[in-house]
C-alpha cells in the first residue's frame, strides 16, 4: 500500500533528495516536479545548468515504476554513456532507498545499467527501463514513457543535415510510445534553429525556469512558455528582476561570477535559455537592415533612407526570420524624382534533377544603391521550359548581362541556355567559377551592402518567394525560400540544407560589388589627377605668370 501523501512526486522528491543527503528541494525544483507529473503528454523542460532536472527525472521514473510498475520506461541521450548513466542513478536509488526496495529486480530478470526490469513487473519483451542513444535502433521497443535527457549535443546539430536527422529520430518516438505514453524532453537550446524550438509544432509544451528574473524583452522572448511561477514573482514584485530565481542553488555572486567564465552569449544560453543572443552573433544578414518597399522595373528612387523607425516597420508581409527580426521600408526616397537604373544582371544557378532548384536573381543599380526586383526558384533543372521561363524573365527585367554558375556541368548549361537567349532576348551571358567555402563567398559578398541598407528588395519578391513553396510540406517548405536562407545563413559549411536562391542573389549583387569597386578607384584616381594639375596652375601662375597650356592626360 502507497501513503496517498506519497503519490504525489513532490512528496516523493523530498524523500529521495533526503536519502541522497540533499538540501531540502527548492521551490524551483518543486515547480519542475509539479510539472512532470501534470504535465502535458509532450512536454518539454529547458531550465538552467546545475539546476538538477537529470536527477529530478530519474527520481520521477522511480515514482513511476513506484505507481505502477507494469510501465515500460525508455531513456534516450545524444550518447549512449549519458543514457547509461540516467538508467544507472535510477537502479541505485531502487537498490538504495527502502520505500522502493521491493522494485528490486529478482533473479530471473534483467538486472544491468543497460535494461532492468523491476521486481513486481509482468513478463514482457521490453524492461523496465532501457537506455538507448539517440542514434541507435529504437523501432522494436514499447514504452509508457519516454524521456529525451539533452539528445541535442553540438556534435549533433553542427549543420542542417545533423538537425533533419535528429528531428527524423525524434519521430521514431511515435513508432515506440503506447497509446496514451507520455514523452518528457530535458534539455537547453544552443540556436533559434535548435531542435527545441521546433518541438512545438509537433505538440510539446515547453516549460522554461531561468536562472534570473527575466526583464521585459526577455520575458516576450519566452512568450507562454515561461513557468508561470517565475511569471507571477515578477508581476507581483517587479523590483526582483534580474535577481536569482532560485538562491539556494545560486545566488547573485555565483551568478555573476559564472556569467564572467561563460561570456554573456555562453551565460544567456546556458543559464537564461535565450538563445538570441547567440543568433545575433551566429546569424550575419539581418532582414532587419534591408529597405523593402514597391519598386519599378524600370527606374527606382535615387537615395532611398532607412530607419528601423515604427511608422517604417512593415507588418503586412509574411515574415520567416528570426524571432524579432522585422522588414522596414525607406522613411524617405530623398526627395530626388526617380531615375533609370544604371544596369540590369541576372544571375542563374543551375542544378540538375535532384531536390534543388535552378535559382535566379536579378539586381539593379542606381547611384551605388543595389535593387532586388526579381528573384526565385524554378523546378526542372535544365529543361526547355525552364531555360525558356528563365529566358522571359530576363526579356521583362530588361537584363543587360546574365551571369551564370559554371561549377555545375562545366558550362553545360550555359550552351543549353544561349540559343533560347537568341530567340527571345538577346544579351551577354558569362560564366562565373567559385573555389572557396559557398558559405563564406555569400557572406563576404551580401553582409556589407545590407548592413549598410544599400540593398532594397521589392515587396512583390518576398510575397512570390512565400507563396512560391505552398505545394511543398510544410517542413520542406521554408528551406526553399530565399528570406529563410537569408535569414539562417551561418559561416559554417553545411549550415543549409538548400541555399540556391541566396547563392544566386550572392553572384547578382557580386557583380554589382565589383563595379563599385572600380568606379570606387576610378574616382580616387581622377581626384589625384584634378589635384595636380590644381597644384601644376598654381606653380605655373606663380612662375612665369600665366597658367599653363591644357594638356592631354593619360
Amino acid at each position: 500500500m502507497i501513503p496517498e501523501a506519497i503519490k504525489d512526486f513532490r512528496n516523493f522528491l523530498y524523500l529521495a533528495w533526503d536519502h541522497l543527503g540533499l538540501p531540502d528541494p527548492t521551490p524551483i525544483q518543486y515547480d519542475i516536479a509539479e510539472f512532470l507529473q501534470n504535465g502535458p503528454k509532450r512536454r518539454v523542460i529547458q531550465a538552467f545548468r546545475g539546476v538538477g532536472k537529470s536527477w529530478i527525472t530519474s527520481a520521477y521514473v522511480c515514482h513511476q515504476l513506484l505507481l505502477d510498475p507494469s510501465k515500460n520506461i525508455l531513456v534516450v541521450s545524444a550518447s549512449k554513456q549519458r543514457s547509461d548513466d540516467f538508467s544507472t542513478f535510477t537502479l541505485r536509488l531502487i537498490s538504495e532507498m527502502p520505500i522502493l526496495n521491493h522494485l528490486i529486480p529478482n533473479e530471473s530478470q534483467r538486472n544491468s545499467k543497460i535494461a532492468f526490469d523491476v521486481g513486481p513487473a509482468p513478463a514482457s519483451h521490453a524492461p523496465s527501463v532501457v537506455s538507448k542513444g539517440i542514434t541507435s535502433q529504437i523501432t522494436g521497443s514499447r514504452a509508457d514513457l519516454i524521456v529525451a535527457d539533452d539528445i541535442e549535443s553540438l556534435n549533433n546539430s553542427a549543420t542542417q543535415t545533423m538537425r533533419d536527422k535528429l528531428s527524423e529520430a525524434i519521430k521514431e518516438f511515435d513508432a515506440v510510445l503506447k497509446p496514451d505514453g507520455n514523452i518528457v524532453v530535458l534539455g537547453t537550446p544552443q540556436t533559434e534553429s535548435s531542435l527545441y524550438s521546433v518541438l512545438p509544432e509537433r505538440g510539446f509544451i515547453p516549460r522554461i525556469w531561468p536562472s534570473r528574473y527575466p526583464t521585459v524583452p526577455q520575458r516576450k522572448g519566452y512568450g507562454d512558455w515561461l513557468s508561470p511561477k517565475i511569471a507571477e514573482e515578477v508581476e507581483q514584485d517587479p523590483d526582483i528582476v534580474s535577481q536569482p530565481t532560485d538562491p539556494k542553488r545560486f545566488d547573485s555572486e555565483d551568478l555573476m561570477e559564472r556569467e564572467a567564465s561563460y561570456g554573456r552569449t555562453g551565460f544567456a544560453l546556458q543559464f537564461m535559455l535565450d538563445a538570441s543572443l547567440s543568433d545575433m552573433d551566429r546569424y550575419p544578414l539581418k532582414l532587419s537592415d534591408l529597405v523593402v518597399m514597391s519598386l519599378n522595373p524600370r527606374q527606382g528612387p535615387q537615395k532611398p533612407v532607412w530607419a528601423a523607425s515604427a511608422d517604417s516597420m512593415i507588418n503586412d508581409l509574411p515574415n520567416v526570420g528570426l524571432p524579432g527580426d522585422r522588414f522596414y521600408g525607406p522613411l524617405t526616397l530623398g526627395g530626388e524624382p526617380w531615375a533609370d537604373y544604371t544596369g540590369s544582371v541576372m544571375s542563374i544557378d543551375p542544378s540538375g534533377r535532384g531536390q534543388d532548384e535552378t535559382a535566379y536573381a536579378v539586381v539593379k543599380m542606381l547611384n551605388g544603391f543595389l535593387f532586388v526586383t526579381d528573384a526565385g526558384g524554378l523546378p526542372g533543372g535544365y529543361s526547355e521550359d525552364t531555360l525558356k521561363r528563365l529566358a522571359m524573365i530576363a526579356k521583362e527585367q530588361e537584363v543587360n548581362l546574365i551571369r551564370v554558375e559554371a561549377n555545375f556541368g562545366d558550362g553545360m548549361f550555359t550552351q543549353l541556355l544561349k540559343p533560347i537567349l537568341s530567340k527571345i532576348h538577346r544579351v551577354s551571358i558569362e560564366e562565373v567559377k567559385h573555389s572557396i567555402q559557398k558559405e563564406r563567398r555569400i557572406i563576404d559578398t551580401l553582409e556589407p551592402p545590407i548592413s549598410s541598407h544599400r540593398l532594397i528588395v521589392d515587396r512583390r519578391v518576398i510575397e512570390k518567394d512565400y507563396d512560391s513553396t505552398r505545394s511543398l510540406p510544410p517542413e520542406k517548405a521554408l528551406r526553399y525560400q530565399l528570406i529563410y536562407q537569408m535569414s539562417r545563413l551561418t559561416r559554417q559549411r553545411g549550415s543549409l540544407a538548400h541555399d540556391d536562391r541566396l547563392d544566386a542573389l550572392s553572384m547578382a549583387v557580386a557583380y554589382w560589388v565589383e563595379q563599385m569597386a572600380q568606379d570606387a578607384d576610378k574616382a580616387i584616381s581622377n581626384r589625384k589627377d584634378d589635384k595636380l594639375r590644381a597644384e601644376l596652375e598654381k606653380f605655373m601662375e606663380g612662375s612665369v605668370g600665366r597658367k599653363p597650356r591644357p594638356m592631354k592626360w593619360f
